[in-house]
Order: structure tokens, then C-alpha cells, then sequence
């Protein structure tokens, strides 16, 4: 297994359509101001978060259970900013959709402007074969309120292929993954 390059997933993005929409390089300028990077890196893609999120809320005082989530803790926001409370989390989605081919796996690292101002990006492995518009958690793990900004860089995808003959012989999509094909932010299911 091998860890891509800027060539292959320029490559990859233009012939295979694996991520739409795509930028070749970085983009750190949006009309002249400044913006949290994204686009493709020396190894990795730099993903944006959109302007839908979900903020999770203790509105409702019940139990967080990942296998009967409360859709109600979550409060709808359309926005270019969304501020997360302190110790909390909002989720929100990739601007950018993605097909992984089969013999890849990718990786999601958040990008260290957002680490050094203690906000986590989490999001789990995206499986050979999966395809949709990534769910990102963003944990605020600081006292203060936190700043996201849509449409601006947020994570690192990190592509790995397998070796020519070692594919995995069951893909996300042969299995019938529950969260293939999402669109929006997408809530735990069982």
C-alpha cells in the first residue's frame, strides 16, 4: 500500500471523477482575502466544509445513543460562519462529493489551523468503493466559543492504494454500507 501524490489524485480527480467539484492546486485567496487553504496538496487533498451544519444542542436533556440518535438535539443552520459552544460539536459536509475507487482507502486529518485553536475534525475512514458528500464532526474542545467557516479548508484527505494484487476482495459498496451515497449531513444509523 502506497500514499498518493499530487499527480495521481490530480489524475484521479480528472479522469475518474473522484472528487467533484476539484481544484487542482491550492487555493488560499478567495476576492483578495485571505482564506483557511484547500484544494490539492503534495500528498493529500484539503476538503471544504458547506454551509449546512447541524449544531448539537442540550436543549432537550436526553441521552447522545448512537443507536437511537435524537435528530431533536441538533439545531439546522445555513450559514458562512457557524460558532460551536464551548465543549460541544456541530457536524456539517464536505463541499466536495467523492467515489473512491476499490483499491483505495482515504484518511481524514484535520488541518492544523483548526487543531491549534483546539477545534477536532473527525471523520472516519472513507472505505474502498464508498462515494457521497463526507459528514465532518468539528469537537470544540476549548472554554470558548468556535469559530467554522464554510466554504474554506477544514481537513486533509490522505489516499492510500493497494498494491495491484492485493484489492480487497468486499467493497464499502458490495456490502451495502448504510451511509453510501449520502448528500447532507448525515446522522448516526444502525
Amino acid at each position: 500500500m502506497s500514499i498518493k501524490s499530487d499527480r495521481w489524485i490530480r489524475n484521479m480527480a480528472t479522469s475518474h471523477g473522484m472528487i467533484e467539484p476539484f481544484e487542482a492546486g491550492q487555493v488560499k485567496q478567495v476576492d483578495g482575502r485571505r482564506i483557511v487553504s484547500y484544494g490539492t496538496s503534495s500528498y493529500g487533498y484539503d476538503v471544504r466544509c458547506s454551509d449546512e451544519f447541524k449544531l448539537f444542542t442540550n436543549l432537550n436533556s436526553t441521552i447522545v445513543d448512537p443507536k437511537n440518535f435524537d435528530a431533536n438535539s441538533f439545531v439546522d443552520l445555513n450559514a458562512d460562519v457557524c460558532i460551536i459552544p464551548p465543549n460541544s460539536f456541530a457536524l456539517a459536509r464536505t463541499v466536495e462529493y467523492f467515489r473512491i475507487p476499490r483499491n483505495v482507502l482515504t484518511v481524514c486529518l484535520g488541518k492544523s489551523t483548526y487543531a491549534r485553536c483546539g477545534i477536532i475534525v473527525n471523520v472516519t475512514p472513507l472505505e474502498p468503493e464508498w462515494e457521497g458528500y463526507v459528514t465532518l464532526e468539528f469537537s470544540n474542545t476549548t472554554p470558548l466559543p468556535a469559530k467554522i467557516y464554510a466554504n474554506e479548508g477544514v481537513a486533509q484527505m490522505i489516499f492510500f492504494e493497494s498494491d495491484a494484487d492485493d484489492v480487497c476482495e468486499t467493497s464499502y459498496k458490495d456490502r451495502g454500507g448504510k451511509y453510501q451515497g449520502q448528500v447532507g449531513v448525515t446522522l448516526p444509523k444502525i
